[in-house]
């Protein structure tokens, strides 16, 4: 039984996909050296909103969702940081 791709390969939600994981296992590898939270959140924040793009333009509600939450909560935490150190 040969199970066939329903996403796009090569299109530019494709690449965005790649990218943004990328940019998310690079956040992920930030966060366990330590001592890099703003590093690391704002590297999750740029892989989350390529996420949302993707989910947009496929019409993931879930994706969609679940990335655009987690992009106001690292947002937010993004200016907390910012502002405490202020």
């Amino acid at each position: 039984m040969k199970i066939e791709k329903v996403t796009p390969v090569k299109t530019w939600d494709w690449y965005i996909k790649w990218i943004a994981s990328i940019i998310l296992l690079s956040a992920m590898v930030i966060r366990g050296l330590g001592n890099y939270q703003l590093a690391d959140m704002c590297l999750s924040l740029a892989g989350c909103l390529g996420w949302v793009f993707v989910g947009f333009h496929w019409d993931d509600r879930a994706i969609l969702v679940l990335n655009s939450i987690a992009s106001f909560i690292l947002f937010t935490g993004i200016i907390n940081n910012l502002v405490g150190k202020i």
